[in-house]
């Protein structure tokens, strides 16, 4: 997923707002700024949603990144250190989001909601529901099912999961978010319980529709998906600042 490529999502402004928000809104209420960051590393990005959270103000336009991490492990505030099998070398971090432990990389889109979710009406619930049908609709369109599992935040195919969940609250304002298995080396996952789960086994649109494993494809679908189930207006912005970071395109 390159943040240099042209953008492929398509505005969206015909998709219902959540209960008990109105449609009209203001600009700053229905209007969603989609920010393509490339390859980074995890925590310049971690740090930035936190400034990004701690500094908007009421009016501020809600943002939604889109970025594919360097190899990582992320703890939440629930991680249990047993569930890291056998990490090797691949960094840990611990976070401030919700879960379990989980691994990023190259090939998996990750997706961070940075949304005042008290303006908007919406609860830390329905936002879960709608990122996690975001992906059961993208799933969808490549004649994949996808489902929930009672207990597990995320998407499932089958008994294998294709896409974590974890958020943070702060003052009505999320950060963290999605990640969506793409296209990338699944076998990290078995040197740790992923989400807390032994043996879970993951998978990705590689495996279950191959023709459409290109991660700009489908973080371009997702954002279509998230857009019409939010009831929020594209909008095509710049990488923000990542303080010592640079994209990595390798």
């Amino acid at each position: 997923m390159s943040e240099e490529k042209g953008s492929g999502f398509r505005v969206q402004g015909s998709g219902k707002p959540p209960a008990g928000r109105d449609a009209s809104g203001d600009g700053a209420g229905s209007e969603l700024i989609v920010r393509y960051l490339g390859r980074q590393a995890y925590e310049p990005v971690w740090a930035a949603m936190r400034d990004f959270t701690d500094s908007r103000g009421e009016r501020a336009t809600d943002e939604l990144w889109l970025v594919e991490h360097d190899p990582v492990f992320t703890q939440g505030l629930a991680g249990r250190p047993e569930h890291l099998l056998n990490p090797g070398d691949i960094p840990i971090v611990q976070t401030d989001r919700g879960g379990q432990v989980t691994y990023h990389g190259p090939g998996q889109v990750v997706a961070y909601p940075l949304l005042d979710i008290e303006r908007r009406g919406v609860g830390v619930r329905c936002l879960v529901d709608r990122l996690e049908q975001a992906v059961i609709d993208v799933l969808a369109d490549l004649d994949v099912a996808g489902h929930r599992q009672e207990g597990a935040p995320g998407v499932f195919v089958d008994a294998a999961k294709i896409a974590s969940i974890g958020l943070k609250v702060r003052r009505g304002r999320t950060y963290h978010g999605l990640a969506f298995n793409v296209d990338m080396d699944l076998s990290p996952f078995a040197l740790i319980n992923p989400c807390g789960f032994a043996g879970l086994r993951m998978t990705q649109v590689a495996e279950l529709s191959p023709a459409h494993a290109d991660c700009q494809v489908m973080a371009d679908r997702l954002i279509e998906a998230f857009c019409t189930l939010m009831g929020y207006h594209a909008k095509r912005g710049e990488r923000p600042f990542l303080a010592g970071c640079q994209t990595s395109t390798a």
